[in-house]
């Protein structure tokens, strides 16, 4: 089967037709820039503590302030885009690997395989996905190693129902008839004719579900259960800044915006490439 390319010119008129998708881009860039090159942005020492400067509002000297132990606020904000993106990557990548294997084992070979599989699948979407987060969190202890493994435990189902869906819709068409006619056994048949036709779909899947990881990881480390001080992640950046809302917002108030731009940006990118998907077809 082949499958459509888009050219650069039309892709730049896709995103002129697509302003959602753009803006999306937009509120990312400085942040992915921030994951890339902190160094090259941040103004001071994200950990290092000053006594004399505690609590400092912004300012030219500290664009974001300082927190309760005179540390740049703006500076961690920067060091924690790599923290938070780079988990949330990391949760994401998890999940979609077994997810894929699981789900396609299911779609495909379908029988006694796909029953087990899916029952495991049921069972742990059954229980709300922040609730089992922190219970497999707890368990495995506080840091950001555990918060990693807790999210990517409860978020591989969604790839594993994705994939068999997609498997079983492949295994049915055309294509695939006429590579089993030819001879092609059945892993050769899900490498080079199931998987590459739902690329696409596992992409913009991919784009939706980062931002609810990164609010994952930022829940997880807000109830201390996620990276632990001083690293500068930015939900743990907002459970200490609570205490100080009515005095000193902004030790909670940027991190919390950067949260939600963060957010905010990569849904707009989600939305943008599946609208980019319908077009395609």
């Amino acid at each position: 089967m082949r499958r459509p390319r888009i050219s650069i010119a039309k892709l730049a008129a896709l995103l002129r037709a697509n302003p959602g998708l753009t803006a999306g881009i937009a509120l990312l860039l400085p942040f992915l820039l921030f994951a890339l090159l902190p160094d090259l942005f941040a103004t001071h020492d994200p950990i290092k503590t000053s006594i004399r400067e505690l609590y400092a509002p912004p300012s030219p000297e500290h664009f974001f302030g300082t927190d309760e132990l005179g540390r740049d606020v703006y500076s961690r904000v920067v060091f924690g885009a790599r923290i938070s993106l780079v988990a949330a990557s990391i949760i994401i990548g998890i999940a979609c690997c077994i997810g894929i294997i699981l789900g396609t084992i299911a779609g495909y070979w379908q029988g006694w395989a796909d029953r087990v599989i899916m029952i495991l699948v049921d069972l742990v979407l059954a229980f709300p996905s922040l609730i089992l987060a922190l219970a497999v969190s707890a368990a495995l202890g506080p840091g950001l190693r555990s918060a990693i493994i807790a999210a990517a435990a409860v978020w591989w189902p969604v790839y594993a129902r994705l994939l068999r869906g997609l498997t079983i819709q492949l295994s049915e068409m055309e294509f695939v008839t006429a590579a089993r006619a030819m001879g092609a056994s059945s892993p050769v048949i899900v490498i080079r004719h199931i998987l590459p036709n739902a690329v696409y779909a596992i992409v913009v899947r991919i784009s939706l579900d980062l931002g609810l990881a990164v609010l994952l990881l930022a829940s997880l480390s807000f109830i201390g259960l996620g990276a632990s001080a001083p690293t500068p992640e930015w939900g743990a950046m907002v459970a200490w800044g609570r205490i100080y809302f009515l005095t000193e917002w902004w030790i909670g108030a940027f991190p919390a915006l950067a949260i939600t731009l963060v957010v905010v940006g990569i849904t707009l990118l989600g939305d943008g490439l599946n609208d980019m998907r319908n077009v395609r077809r």
